[in-house]
């Protein structure tokens, strides 16, 4: 990547126009073998593309976490197939295609804010100068520019989560997974999370595809797939 010219990663080209970014074919995974095998994921279809807005539902343990992992090329399915039709190979090889947020809070601590949204610039060779430059704007877009000189034990849970979400927006991706992101907030908390993930993905152009057992934050969501003991239906 040439940094010379302070360039970020290129919005898509066409944000208008809906492109398949995820295929999976009958798609399943198990883990462990004989006996002892866990299906955690059975036989999943599903198409994402770059209009896609789904939450992702289920109880606990029903195969969520691990369908958005495939999804994301983070694992590696035992039958069937995860394709990306847009790219050569997983998204996660390049943070422009994607960028996943947890549950948990996934700040590092010893560093500021717009230093921890700053971060995954700096892997890709941004200078330090142009990667806080474009932080900062990462966290004006979300109307958190506040919390930028902020330690991550000075925020809030929905704080951090919301810095957590501008570090993805910082590199353009083109898709957005979010695993569980509100399961640790309170409800106004998390509204603003989902307020702030779904402004993104449109600011963006991105597919967002986001796992929840809350039925209010997935009323929010265009579509909503149900995962069932590693089964997926995924609604007309």
């Amino acid at each position: 990547m040439n940094t010379s010219t302070g360039a970020r990663p290129a919005l898509p080209r066409d944000p208008g126009t809906s492109t398949s970014l995820v295929v999976c074919d009958a798609a399943g995974r198990t883990f462990g073998h004989g006996s002892v095998a866990v299906v955690a994921v059975h036989g999943a279809s599903c198409v994402v593309s770059s209009s896609s807005r789904v939450a992702l539902v289920g109880p606990s343990g029903s195969g969520k976490s691990t369908l958005l992992q495939l999804m994301a090329g983070l694992d590696t399915p035992t039958s069937g197939s995860v394709s990306w039709p847009a790219w050569d190979s997983g998204p996660f090889q390049d943070p422009s295609r994607a960028g996943m947020v947890f549950q948990g809070l996934s700040l590092i601590p010893s560093i500021t804010a717009v230093e921890n949204v700053a971060f995954p610039l700096l892997l890709q060779g941004f200078s330090h100068k142009q990667a806080i430059a474009l932080a900062i704007e990462s966290l004006d877009l979300l109307a958190i520019t506040g919390l930028a000189d902020k330690l991550p034990e000075e925020l809030s849970g929905g704080q951090a989560q919301r810095v957590a979400v501008a570090r993805v927006v910082t590199s353009r991706p083109r898709l957005i997974f979010a695993d569980e992101p509100t399961g640790q907030l309170d409800r106004v908390s998390g509204d603003r999370v989902i307020d702030v993930l779904l402004e993104a993905a449109d600011h963006l152009g991105a597919g967002l595809v986001l796992s929840t057992h809350d039925a209010a934050v997935a009323g929010r969501l265009d579509q909503t797939w149900r995962m069932h003991d590693g089964e997926l239906v995924v609604a007309a």
